[in-house]
């Protein structure tokens, strides 16, 4: 039986966002609205990968982050985000967040959706594992965030299977966003929905500030709306983050924010002409993927990439 103990954490969040909303004035970002998100039935958005992405009105946008918690840089961003009185979300590590415990509890507590993105990052990617070894590093994964950011117990020990467990935001994001039908097929049975993205900033790679907050800005003004992703554990976007918020409050955009629901979706269509831009970048780089794997002596067999 898995234990559930959440109404500590529960009122923490509920009293944070009621303060929050009393201090933010008119000059801050805030939240424009809230968008539930029906997992149900294999949900799978952001158009950089999938057809389908989240429905957002002209300039909004919905802010996401991956591969944190981080110690230094993680409060930097979670400090950005709360002067602005703005939420997103999270999609986590797991051994980070064994690492700092403290860091996925308050991203909850300040009102903010801890998500998924496995436990161990592997490379390469979870698209070229054995299935079994993957599952088990994404359930490995949610344990983690559920027992640290939600404060969910397991006295019976770690559930074996993904349906076994509470998932208080059933999003996952894969790592490279290389996803594979088979570990779809398992998410969409325990109504997981697969985020990809619909923006990124390049932030994995060194820049400036200054540097990626022209690149971000040079592909939102261009699209004028989407879902964007951005990585807490890196100083560079630590540091353009306050910048960026007021700017977004400048340029007239809106943030949204996600919250799980019923249902399936909703999601709006991709338009005429779409392919798949992850899907040849994965491609592209798989030869590289194969050589580290063979230099860390890795045992699995790497699979063929599937076709488009």
């Amino acid at each position: 039986m898995i234990k559930v103990c959440l109404p500590a954490i529960a009122l923490l969040a509920v009293s944070f966002t009621l303060a929050q909303a009393a201090e933010c004035g008119p000059d801050a970002l805030g939240v424009s609205r809230t968008l539930k998100v029906g997992t149900e039935g294999g949900l799978k958005v952001g158009w950089k990968t999938y057809p389908d992405t989240l429905p957002l009105a002209d300039h909004e946008v919905i802010l996401t982050f991956d591969d944190g918690p981080d110690p230094k840089t993680t409060p930097l961003v979670l400090d950005a985000l709360k002067a602005q009185c703005v939420r997103a979300t999270f999609f986590a590590i797991g051994r980070k967040v064994d690492a700092a415990p403290q860091l996925a509890r308050r991203e909850v507590v300040e009102g903010h959706n801890v998500a998924l993105h496995t436990y161990s990052h592997p490379q390469p990617t979870l698209r070229y594992m054995p299935e079994a070894t993957a599952r088990a590093d994404i359930l490995k994964g949610a344990v983690a965030v559920e027992r640290a950011a939600y404060g969910q117990s397991f006295p019976d020990g770690d559930p074996d299977d993904l349906g076994k467990l509470k998932l208080h935001a059933p999003f996952f994001r894969y790592t490279g966003f290389a996803d594979t039908a088979d570990l779809n097929a398992w998410f969409a049975k325990d109504r997981v929905a697969v985020f990809s993205v619909d923006l990124w900033a390049s932030d994995w790679i060194p820049m400036t500030p200054e540097q990626e907050l022209k690149l971000i800005f040079s592909r939102l003004d261009r699209a004028r709306k989407g879902m964007l992703v951005l990585h807490d554990d890196k100083p560079w976007t630590a540091a353009m983050l306050p910048k960026f918020l007021i700017w977004l409050k400048a340029r007239g955009y809106r943030v949204v924010e996600i919250e799980a629901g019923p249902g399936h979706g909703p999601v709006e269509k991709a338009p005429p002409g779409w392919r798949s831009e992850t899907g040849r970048t994965i491609d592209s780089i798989r030869p590289r993927w194969v050589k580290a794997a063979a230099r860390r002596g890795v045992r699995f067999k790497v699979k063929p990439a599937p076709q488009e």
